[in-house]
């Protein structure tokens, strides 16, 4: 079994209850069968507040006020954690924030933007992220796995990963030759062409590739109509997602106000280009940061293309989020007077993680929306 996470997974430690959004409130935490049947044994003085704390039928834990789990305290501490200890945790709260991708021979560990502190961590990584490996003599098999279109998969966004990291190009030519990587993949899979994949590979690491996709986006930006309503449509398609908590939609609704309502094209377009000159004058790192983020979704998600052959849709789905989020920094920008510092850029970010990635209902939309730039 072959082992993979990003080189920044052991700066990972819990903050308990110095965490400024605990994890232990906010949305439903599933409890896996096997602690179930744990929990059903317990005896002692917390076996009554366990089976009062505990929705059998449903499978997770109740919730208090605020959606705060049942075993949360006044202190941000799990008071199961303190009565029963690390090993009677459920899988869901002794993993996380860690996420596990599985294939075939290989599992794909990362850590979730949604915890405060990775996203910490992540958005004060200066280099670009590597990936670390292991082997262990384990061995499992999937039936019907495809190991034919993974390996083209795992291939390919290797590609893509070492073309976000080429800090020599602006980061918009390095998301257009991402995204004609997986457009061209995506036709050729269609057509039953898989091993025509390599072809795409070779062309967009060329430098005439890189040449037209600076073309492309000097095109796109002087079009401010058309570069207006490519936004205002994949901002609008996040209303359609399932609303996880309600601070969110009302984050929605001020940037469409901030941005998008009331606003012409031309309006959109300068401030637009005020942001990014502020941002490269005082706050070049971004630059860094919006990579890291690009990486994160890529690295997580491009692979499980594996099992339904979605390729572009898992693109559009990095790529949107790292617009989003951007987007959701210009009007914070705007609304605070054109300032901006780490702290806006960390609570952005997990935010938007705890919305679209805790749902598998929003993960599934968000691929259906006809992202472009």
């Amino acid at each position: 079994m072959l082992y993979i996470r990003p080189d920044y997974y052991t700066e990972f430690h819990c903050t308990a209850s110095a965490c400024e959004d605990t994890c232990c409130a906010g949305w439903q935490i599933v409890i896996d069968k096997k602690s179930l049947k744990k929990y059903k044994t317990v005896k002692g003085s917390f076996r009554r507040r366990l089976r009062r704390g505990t929705d059998w039928k449903e499978q997770v834990f109740r919730q208090k006020e605020e959606k705060r789990c049942a075993f949360l305290n006044d202190e941000n501490l799990c008071d199961l954690y303190t009565a029963l200890g690390n090993a009677n945790l459920c899988r869901t709260c002794r993993r996380y924030p860690r996420h596990i991708e599985e294939f075939e021979g290989v599992r794909e560990i990362t850590l979730s933007l949604s915890c405060p502190e990775v996203a910490k961590i992540l958005m004060q990584h200066t280099a670009p992220v590597t990936f670390q490996t292991a082997e262990t003599a384990r061995q499992e098999t999937y039936e019907e796995f495809d190991e034919l279109l993974y390996s083209m998969l795992f291939d390919a966004r290797d590609v893509i990963l070492r073309i976000l990291q080429k800090r020599a190009l602006p980061v918009g030519v390095r998301e257009r030759l991402s995204y004609g990587i997986a457009h061209d993949m995506q036709s050729r899979i269609n057509r039953g062409e898989l091993f025509e994949c390599r072809q795409v590979l070779e062309k967009y690491q060329k430098e005439t590739a890189e040449q037209f996709a600076g073309e492309r986006m000097c095109e796109e930006q002087a079009d401010a109509e058309g570069r207006f309503a490519a936004a205002k449509e994949n901002f609008r398609g996040l209303f359609k997602l399932e609303l996880l908590r309600q601070e969110w939609d009302v984050q929605l609704l001020e940037v469409e106000e901030l941005l998008f309502l009331g606003h012409t094209a031309q309006e959109y377009a300068r401030a637009t280009a005020e942001f990014q000159s502020w941002l490269a004058e005082n706050y070049p790192m971004w630059e860094i940061q919006k990579e890291q983020l690009l990486v994160y979704f890529v690295s997580t998600y491009f692979c499980g293309a594996v099992y339904d052959g979605q390729v572009l849709p898992k693109m559009k789905m990095a790529l949107l989020g790292a617009e989003t989020i951007e987007e959701i920094l210009k009007a914070r920008w705007l609304k605070n007077g054109q300032m901006l510092d780490g702290e806006d850029i960390v609570d952005v970010v997990y935010r938007y993680s705890r919305e679209v990635e805790h749902s598998d209902d929003n993960l599934r939309k968000i691929e259906t929306l006809p992202f472009s730039f």
